[in-house]
C-alpha cells in the first residue's frame, strides 16, 4: 500500500457524488483549492474493506495521499485543510464552546448519521419496524430544533472565519434530504434561506449531488 500511495499524483477522494459525506469533504477540497480525483464506490453492498479504500468500517468517504489514509470526513476535511496554502480561516466544531452552537453541531452530525442509516435500511428492505420508526421520529425532531435555532447559531459563528464544518455540514445535510426524498424540507423556511445563501458559493455549485453513472 505504501508504494501505491507515493505514486499517487494528487489526492483521490473514495466516494460518490450522492454522497452526503462526501459532498462535504468535496466542498471543503474545493474551498482549500486543492485538486484531487474522486474515485467512484459502485457497489454500496461490498464488503471488502479495499472498495473503501482499506476503510475496515466500511464507509465512505475515504482519502488517499502519498502521505497515507484518512478515513471519515472530519478526518479528510482537516487534512485538506493542512495540505492547503495559504490556510482558510475554517471554525472547527471543537471551537464550538457554547451550548447553543455545539448542540447545532451535534445534531447535525446525528442527523446526518440518522439519514443515512435510513436510506441503507430502505434499499436492504428493512424499512418497516418500531426502531426505524423511532429513528425517523427523531430525525424529525432534529431537523425541527435546527429550524427553530440554526439562524441563532450560526449569527453567533465567529464572524472572521472564510468557513465553519457547522455550515458546511448543515447545507450538504438539509439538501440531501430533499435529494434522496427522506424527508420534505420545503416547509422549513430558515434552513431553506441559509441553504440558498450557502448555495451561491463556487464550491457548491462545483459539487452537485448526482448519481453516479
Amino acid at each position: 500500500m505504501p508504494d501505491a500511495l507515493e505514486e499517487l499524483a494528487k489526492p483521490v477522494i473514495i466516494g460518490r457524488s450522492s454522497s452526503l459525506f462526501t459532498r462535504i469533504t468535496r466542498i471543503f477540497a474545493a474551498e482549500m483549492r486543492t485538486d484531487y480525483s474522486l474515485r467512484v464506490l459502485r457497489d454500496l453492498m461490498s464488503s471488502d474493506p479495499g472498495d473503501y479504500g482499506g476503510n475496515p468500517a466500511l464507509r465512505i468517504p475515504t482519502l488517499q495521499t502519498p502521505q497515507g489514509i484518512w478515513f471519515g470526513a472530519l478526518n479528510i476535511c482537516r487534512e485538506l485543510w493542512r495540505r492547503s496554502s495559504p490556510r482558510p480561516r475554517v471554525v472547527w466544531p471543537e471551537d464550538l464552546d457554547e451550548p447553543l452552537l455545539a448542540n447545532a453541531q451535534e445534531l447535525v452530525l446525528q442527523a446526518m448519521a440518522t439519514e443515512v442509516t435510513l436510506i441503507m435500511a430502505k434499499l436492504a428492505g428493512a424499512s418497516d419496524s418500531a426502531h426505524h420508526t423511532k429513528m425517523r421520529k427523531g430525525l424529525v425532531n432534529m431537523i425541527s430544533w435546527l429550524e427553530e435555532n440554526a439562524s441563532s447559531a450560526l449569527a453567533a459563528l465567529p464572524p472572521h472565519r472564510d468557513l465553519s464544518y457547522l455550515e458546511v455540514t448543515l447545507f450538504c445535510l438539509v439538501t440531501h434530504l430533499e435529494f434522496r426524498d427522506v424527508l420534505p424540507t420545503a416547509s422549513y423556511s430558515e434552513l431553506n434561506k441559509f441553504c440558498q445563501h450557502f448555495a451561491t458559493r463556487a464550491s457548491v455549485r462545483e459539487t452537485p449531488y448526482r448519481f453516479d453513472t
